[in-house]
C-alpha cells in the first residue's frame, strides 16, 4: 500500500458526528488513499461511536482506517490499523495487541528515532514537522533536508507530515517522499473533495 504516492488525511478535532462523516466521504471523494482518525479531546464512548461509522464509510470505499494511539478503539471498531507515536504504548506491544494483518504506523521527529524505527515491527513511520504547522502546536521542526535523509534512512515507507500545502508539497517530493499527512490543507477547504483532489494530482505527477 505505501509503495505507491498515498494522500493520508489524519480528521480534524474541532468537526462531531455528523460534519465528521460528511467531511471524510467528500475527502475520500477526491481519492485520499488513508484516513487517521485522532482525537485526542473526546471520550472513548464518542470515539467508538465516530470510529466504528468511519469504517463503514472507509470499508464503501476501500481505503484503510487507521487509529491514532488508541489501541482498544481500533480493535471495537475494527479499524485497519493503529497509529502511535513516540510517548504512546511501544510498537511491539501495540503489534502483540493488534496482530499481524492490521497495519502500525509510527510517529518519529528526528534521525536517531528513524533508524530506532528500523528494528520495530511497523509498516511506515511518519516523519515531521517538516514544515512549520499550527495543528500542532508542540510539533519540533525537522525540515526538508531531515525528511530527504529519513527516506534514505528509513528501511520502511515514510509519510511526511506537518504544515504541507499545495505551495509546498513539491518540495516533500523532491526530497524523495510521495506519501504526505495533512489536515488543513484539505479539511480546511470549504471544497474538501477538489482539494483532496489537487493535491492527490500533485503526488502523482
Amino acid at each position: 500500500m505505501f509503495e505507491k504516492p498515498n494522500l493520508y488525511l489524519i480528521t480534524p478535532e474541532n468537526l462531531h458526528y455528523e460534519e465528521l462523516i460528511k467531511a471524510v466521504e467528500e475527502a475520500l471523494k477526491g481519492g485520499a488513499d488513508i484516513i487517521q482518525y485522532r482525537a485526542k479531546n473526546k471520550d472513548g464512548k464518542q470515539m467508538v461511536e465516530e470510529a466504528i461509522a468511519l469504517k463503514k464509510i472507509c470499508f464503501k470505499y476501500n481505503v484503510p482506517l487507521i487509529i491514532n494511539d488508541r489501541v482498544d478503539v481500533a480493535l471495537i471498531s475494527n479499524a485497519d490499523g493503529v497509529h502511535v507515536g513516540q510517548d504512546d504504548i511501544s510498537v511491539p506491544y501495540v503489534r502483540n495487541l493488534v496482530g499481524n494483518n492490521k497495519i502500525v504506523g509510527l510517529s518519529t521527529k528526528t534521525l536517531q528515532q528513524v533508524k530506532e524505527a528500523n528494528y520495530l515491527p511497523v509498516d511506515y513511520i511518519g516523519f515531521g514537522a517538516v514544515f512549520e504547522t499550527s495543528t500542532k502546536k508542540d510539533a519540533t521542526l525537522a525540515g526538508v533536508e531531515n525528511l530527504r535523509n529519513a527516506v534514505k534512512l528509513s528501511i520502511q515507507s515514510v509519510v511526511a507530515i506537518g504544515g504541507i500545502f499545495h505551495d509546498n508539497v513539491k518540495e516533500v517530493i523532491r526530497a524523495g517522499c510521495r506519501s504526505i499527512a495533512v489536515i488543513s490543507a484539505v479539511f480546511g477547504s470549504d471544497d474538501i473533495k477538489e482539494r483532496a483532489k489537487q493535491l492527490k494530482t500533485l503526488l502523482k505527477e
